[in-house]
């Protein structure tokens, strides 16, 4: 990447066993689950659970709890992923923070290749889009960028990393 800096990785400070991996899987499936139900799924008593969880989110394992909405049903018809170029020494924090305003960005990622970060982007229409995206071509640390429109999201899998 040649205008990025890298960013030092965050590794939680607890490894998980099988069983924390499963109460992960289970929540990522459903984070409004009992801790019974998930006990029962993973073979402990709820308060068990409980303290499980407890620790996997003291130590950053788990980050937090949300809902996922269909961006549709807010409004946002379009979506794009958008490839920035950076100036030379652009920092992840500084597009992190230069993005961080916009309501419209769901995600950013820096990547590999040419482009040093990609951007996926919800907009209203097409048109709230491109005002968008010329509010990010004009941000300071930005040099250029690359745009496609999603036509049809294909699949999506959210919450715990690989198969249940």
């Amino acid at each position: 990447m040649p205008g990025v800096r890298p960013a030092a990785w965050h590794t939680p400070a607890v490894a998980l066993n099988e069983i924390d991996e499963r109460i992960v899987h289970a929540l990522a499936a459903d984070a409004r689950r009992s801790y019974a139900d998930i006990g029962s799924e993973v073979g402990l008593s709820a308060p068990a659970v409980k303290r499980r969880v407890d620790r996997l989110l003291a130590a950053g394992a788990i980050t937090g709890f949300t809902v996922r909405v269909d961006p549709v049903a807010l409004g946002w018809q379009t979506e794009a992923l958008v490839e920035l170029y950076c100036r030379h020494n652009t920092s992840p924090a500084d597009i992190r923070r230069g993005l961080a305003h916009y309501p419209e960005v769901a995600s950013a990622s820096t990547v590999t290749g040419d482009a040093d970060a990609v951007v996926q982007v919800f907009a209203a229409d097409v048109r709230h889009f491109e005002q968008v995206l010329e509010r990010i071509a004009g941000e300071p640390f930005v040099s250029r960028t690359r745009s496609v429109l999603v036509l049809s999201p294909l699949l999506r899998r959210y919450g715990a990393a690989g198969p249940s």
